[in-house]
Formats: structure tokens, C-alpha cells, sequence
């Protein structure tokens, strides 16, 4: 049975997904270089795959030589890897473009050179930026506000080119705000959903950049997932082309804060910082494309998924505490 490689397999969402394919009986080879994604993440999938099955390589997918070796008898490259967030580009844009950008082409080269049947690769809903337009289609004008969208966005289009060019078989997924269990709260750059879990854990208000109401499309880690798996076995129609991820409904960050103080019982209001640069004001996706291409419906609602990952946080939490 051929590999499948999972770049950033030991982050948040690239961990999810090498369970998700030991567990369909897969052979899987993890690359990450540990600077984001955590060992612990893997913890599962060591503890699952004692035939054999996986296999860690340490180093970064802007190695091209690591890579090319890493990529032989392959089947699929899931390209999970990337340095994300907004502000963190902001930051430093000069390494956002090295990794995504850099590590994408590397990633695309060895994966065309080695023989890999396709490549599914993590975009972004940062591509389309503050259009006012609702929801978002894959046909809309892109306008990246910073480096961060910008390099996702140059991901998609260098599969799709190696797709044209090459002959390989690319799909991109435009992700919309994925959370869910194993993502980290700890970083500068967290997300606002685990951010916002582990403060009103400890009994602190969430922190909100701007007034609160912006709204996102949030896609819990089992749906996406599940997107990347079907995204792999897609008839040829589906590749060379980018489809939205996402439950196709927008929450507001204030109505987050709400839910949780109700299920934890509290009342904790939020404090108000100034906006951040490049955030965008309101995300919402049509997944009508990924329903068609893909057989894509996501599973888990907003307020499930929030459920599940609360569940996992205050697991976590207690854990640590005995």
C-alpha cells in the first residue's frame, strides 16, 4: 500500500486528520518541523498505528531534499502545513512567504517529480477579504489585506497551475475558521475560539479586537477533515479547482461569548480592544461547489461542534489540575 504524507501532521488540524486516516486502515507519513504543531498531538496516532503504519519525519517543507525524499510510493500529499495567522504574517511577512508560498512550490515539485497521485492542499477563506458580498463563491474576486491571505492565495494558484501544466492532481479547500479539539490557546496568534475557552475557564472575560460583531463561518475539525478525505477521492472533475469549506452559516463573536457563559454557567463580559489590522468584518460560505464535486455536507453544526470542543478544553483543563 502506498504512503500518504501529511505536511504539519502534528498541528492542530494536520493531527485530526493522520487519525483520521490510520483509522480507514491508511499508511501515514507525517512532516512537520515542530515549530507550531505539538508531539502530543500525535500521541493518538503512535498509539493506533504500533504496525507500522506511520511515520514521523522531522524538518520543513521548504527543504526540497527532505521533501523529495520523503515523497516516494506516495499516493496522496494532504498540505497542511503553513505558518498561520493574520496578525503573525503582519508581524513578519518575510517568513509567512517563505513557508507558504515556498514550502507550497516545494511541496508541489517533489510531490510531481515523486509521483504522487494528487495533492489536496489547506487554503483559506482569507483570500476573498472584506468584500461586503455574502455568502462567499469560489467565482468571486479575491482581494488578500495581508501577507497571510496573500500566500494561501498563491498556494491555490500554483496547484492549480501545476495541474494544467503538470498534469498533477491538485484540490485546494478554502478553510473558514476551523476549530475544534487540539487547537492551541496558548500561542500570540491562538484563534478566538480556544482563546476565548481557556480565559473564561479560568474565570477571565474574553478579549474581543473591535465591537464583537463581526461573524465568521466556523467549521469544526470533523468537517473538515472529512472534506480533505472526500477531497482525495473526488473524480478528476474536481481537480485543478479551489471549493469552500464551511457550514455555510455565520456566528457573531459576541454570540460565542454568550453561548459559553451559558454552558458554563457564567457571565463573563467581554473586554474590547481596537481592531486588529487585516482582520476581516464578516465571513460567510457557499458551499454549493463542494456539495457537487466533492459529495461535501458538513456534520457537525456550530453549536455541537462548540459542545465538543468546550468538553475537550475542560477535559484538558482538569487533567492538568490532578
Amino acid at each position: 500500500m502506498a504512503w500518504d504524507i501529511v505536511t504539519g501532521g502534528a498541528g492542530f488540524i494536520g493531527s485530526n486528520l493522520v487519525d483520521a486516516l490510520l483509522a480507514r486502515g491508511r499508511r501515514v507519513r507525517v512532516i512537520d518541523n515542530f515549530s507550531t504543531g505539538r508531539r502530543e498531538n500525535l500521541a493518538e496516532a503512535l498509539a493506533a498505528a504500533g504496525d507500522g503504519r506511520l511515520e514521523i519525519v522531522e524538518g520543513s517543507v521548504t527543504d526540497a531534499a527532505l521533501l523529495r525524499r520523503c515523497v516516494t510510493d506516495v499516493d496522496t500529499v494532504y498540505h497542511q502545513a503553513a505558518l498561520a495567522s493574520v496578525q503573525r504574517s503582519v508581524d513578519d511577512p518575510a517568513r509567512t512567504n517563505e513557508h507558504n508560498i515556498g514550502g507550497t512550490l516545494a511541496v508541489l515539485l517533489a510531490a510531481r517529480d515523486g509521483g504522487a497521485r494528487r495533492v489536496v492542499y489547506a487554503a483559506s477563506s482569507s483570500a476573498y477579504g472584506d468584500t461586503p458580498t455574502l455568502p462567499k463563491r469560489e467565482t468571486m474576486p479575491t482581494d488578500p489585506l495581508s501577507p497571510y491571505a496573500l500566500t494561501k492565495l498563491a498556494g491555490e494558484i500554483y496547484c492549480r497551475q501545476f495541474h494544467q501544466l503538470y498534469g498533477l492532481e491538485t484540490v485546494a479547500l478554502r478553510y473558514f475558521n476551523v476549530f475544534g479539539p487540539r487547537q492551541n490557546p496558548a500561542s500570540q496568534y491562538a484563534a478566538v475560539i480556544p482563546l476565548f475557552i481557556s480565559r473564561m475557564l479560568r474565570g477571565e472575560p474574553p478579549i474581543i479586537y473591535g465591537d464583537g460583531r463581526q461573524s465568521r463561518d466556523f467549521s469544526y475539525i470533523d468537517n473538515v477533515v472529512e472534506a480533505n478525505l472526500l477531497a482525495a477521492a473526488a473524480p478528476p472533475a474536481a481537480c485543478g479547482r479551489v471549493f469552500n469549506i464551511a457550514c455555510g452559516v455565520r456566528v457573531d463573536l459576541l454570540a460565542i461569548v454568550d453561548l459559553l457563559n451559558r454552558r458554563l454557567g457564567a457571565g463573563l463580559r467581554p473586554v474590547h480592544e481596537p481592531p486588529r489590522r487585516g482582520d476581516v468584518r464578516h465571513s460567510e460560505a457557499d458551499i454549493t461547489a463542494a456539495r457537487e464535486y466533492l459529495n461535501y455536507l458538513p456534520r457537525v453544526g456550530f453549536e455541537d461542534g462548540l459542545t465538543r470542543t468546550l468538553a475537550w478544553f475542560q477535559a484538558q483543563a482538569a487533567a492538568a489540575s490532578r
